[in-house]
């Protein structure tokens, strides 16, 4: 009878020590949670590719071609280069974690977050040299107290339908503020403040996409730089392993989506 009863006992106390011990960690129904958002990330960015697609291939098809040739085609494949590269590194990272190489995560995840600040420094470029030119969106009031008024408050299709001119001969005829352009035979002082350009319909909705679409991705890069920094302190601590690495796969898919987008 004490036999039994003192069996009993141990068999409860090791089931409390499972319990205090054991930190249970669902492996699969992480990364199913994980694929789940990704699909809303993707009907998101899918949504806006679908629209820029509609838009650029039918009313506005000219508007868009033109308004395309004022990104800078070197800068953005830079910038895609440095992201996919920045997901070789995350695979590297995590494939090091796997196989007890903590030191190597931790450099690759380094890397990791090194290029992702490098793509949003790039980015950083490249939306200033827009804003120079006052292409941004418009009533920003703190953008227009620095560059002056965005040329994207009106669409000027009426005026440029009246021209005859080309999209891009339109563009070219330097305007003020409010889309006045230049007469004749004033002086080079004068001419100063001429800086502006009219845009058609198509255009300001392609200028309207691009900065919606770029500046909703570069937040998504910034949270992945947070997501990635904190996996580089759980690496460090010892919270994530390569006995326990779910986490920081997680945060794989979720980079690897961004890079891709």
């Amino acid at each position: 009878m004490s036999a039994t009863v003192e069996a009993q006992d141990t068999q409860v106390d090791q089931e409390e020590l499972f319990h205090f011990d054991h930190h249970h960690t669902d492996y699969e129904g992480g990364k199913f949670g994980m694929w789940l958002f990704l699909f809303t990330e993707l009907v998101l960015f899918g949504g806006m590719f679908l629209a820029l697609f509609v838009y650029g291939t039918g009313e506005y098809a000219a508007d868009f071609h033109a308004a395309g040739k004022s990104l800078n085609l070197f800068k953005g494949a830079g910038n895609t280069l440095v992201l996919l590269t920045s997901s070789l590194t995350m695979v590297y990272a995590i494939t090091a974690l796997q196989k007890g190489s903590k030191f190597w995560a931790l450099t690759h995840i380094a890397l990791t977050v090194l290029l992702a600040l490098t793509f949003m420094v790039v980015k950083y470029f490249e939306w200033t040299a827009k804003f120079e030119h006052h292409l941004f969106p418009a009533k920003i009031a703190a953008l227009e107290s620095i560059y002056g008024p965005s040329d994207l408050r009106k669409a000027y299709t009426a005026e440029y339908k009246e021209s005859g001119l080309s999209i891009a001969a339109f563009n070219a005829v330097k305007v003020d503020a409010n889309g006045n352009p230049a007469p004749a035979g004033i002086s080079a002082e004068e001419a100063k403040e001429y800086t502006h350009t009219r845009y058609t319909r198509g255009q300001v909705i392609f200028y309207g996409m691009y900065f919606t679409m770029t500046g909703l991705h570069g937040f998504h890069v910034l949270i992945g730089v947070v997501l990635l920094l904190w996996m580089f302190w759980c690496v460090l601590k010892n919270t994530v392993t390569a006995e326990n690495f779910g986490w920081l796969e997680n945060v794989g898919l979720y980079w690897h989506l961004v890079d891709l987008i």
